[in-house]
């Protein structure tokens, strides 16, 4: 069956907030040769394949975040700075767990846990979410079109 959503972690499965997680990052941020700098030069970046990926499937498919961070002001800032804020149909943004922001995810989509795929950086939380009943996948370096061509029935 195919998702009705698809749902990403941000840090180390988006992006690489210079080996560190984006509320470890001290705005503001800057656009410098293609990156994104913080205010003390740390290059956070984008996976190659993340920006043409979150594009592609956000015309088939409805999309979604669940980032656990204690600063969700600088994870929007940041996906707004990559251009990715407005790809996406909900974001849940904020610190807790990764079951809760599923729960906020259901609840507000109206869609079922089997019917929402997750893209996600930590075991643990591809562990949690799994319990759901959602289809949890582990990202190793960075989401990539192979990882999700994968888990989808799409041609890229």
């Amino acid at each position: 069956m195919r998702p009705s959503l698809i749902v990403f972690d941000l840090d180390f499965t988006i992006w690489n907030a210079g080996g560190t997680w984006c509320d470890h990052t001290w705005p503001p941020y800057r656009r410098a040769n293609g990156y994104i700098l913080d205010s003390e030069d740390n290059r956070i970046f984008l996976y190659p394949d993340a920006a043409g990926l979150v594009q592609e499937l956000s015309t088939t498919f409805q999309l979604a975040v669940a980032s656990r961070t204690h600063r969700p002001a600088w994870a929007l800032e940041l996906l707004s700075l990559f251009g990715l804020h407005h790809f996406f149909n909900y974001l849940e943004i904020y610190p807790g767990s990764k079951p809760g922001h599923f729960h906020q995810l259901h609840e507000k989509s109206g869609i079922p846990f089997e019917n929402m795929l997750f893209f996600d950086d930590e075991m643990r939380n591809v562990d949690d979410v799994s319990r759901l009943n959602v289809k949890a996948v582990w990202v190793d370096e960075g989401i990539s079109r192979q990882l999700a061509k994968k888990y989808l029935e799409l041609r890229f």
